[in-house]
């Protein structure tokens, strides 16, 4: 599971699931620079960054999940889940992050105005639309459906789900984990 090569470098997979705002990938980016292993974000998988509002072919999107898959370490977060599948199997750990609703809310809010004023980078323009959407349309569908349907495809996978309220609590768990671990070399 959590291997440590001559060379220092760790061979784990972690898969982090949660609605907009719930610290998916911040967390990511912790773990990334933490651990040294690549996050990927299932967004960019999704829409061609090069045009506003453009889809990859699903063939493409699930090409790309495919090979990140299928390497040796890799930290993939992003809210979807009905594709991509493979992405829970093959991980080591699937943390699904459920915060408290202000919190989450109140986090889409300041990313909206930070990205707005220039103060944080995005992938994506954010815009009005977007922000309604995430706070109204994606956040509600997720509490009313998707968190169910997340807890039942993981389900066959309860003995690596971690359940967290708090995305530092993944970190917390991870370096607990790491310091626990009987390292293999």
């Amino acid at each position: 599971m959590f291997q440590i090569s001559k060379r220092g470098a760790v061979h784990i997979r972690i898969r982090i699931i949660g609605a907009c705002g719930s610290g998916k990938s911040y967390i990511a980016k912790e773990l990334s620079k933490t651990f040294g292993i690549n996050c990927y974000e299932t967004d960019n998988l999704v829409w061609d960054r090069s045009y506003e509002n453009k889809r990859f072919p699903v063939e493409v999107r699930d090409a790309k999940l495919n090979q990140i898959v299928n390497t040796e370490s890799w930290i993939i977060e992003g809210v979807h889940h009905k594709w991509g599948r493979e992405s829970f199997k093959e991980a080591d750990f699937i943390f699904i992050i459920v915060p408290n609703k202000f919190i989450r809310d109140l986090r889409v809010v300041l990313r909206f105005i930070k990205t707005r004023l220039g103060i944080e980078r995005w992938n994506y323009k954010q815009t009005f639309k977007n922000l309604w959407q995430m706070l109204f349309i994606w956040n509600k569908a997720f509490d009313k459906q998707n968190l169910k349907e997340i807890l039942e495809l993981t389900m066959e996978y309860s003995d690596k789900r971690i359940i967290v309220q708090d995305n530092k609590e993944v970190l917390k768990y991870m370096l607990q984990y790491r310091n626990g671990y009987n390292h293999q070399i």
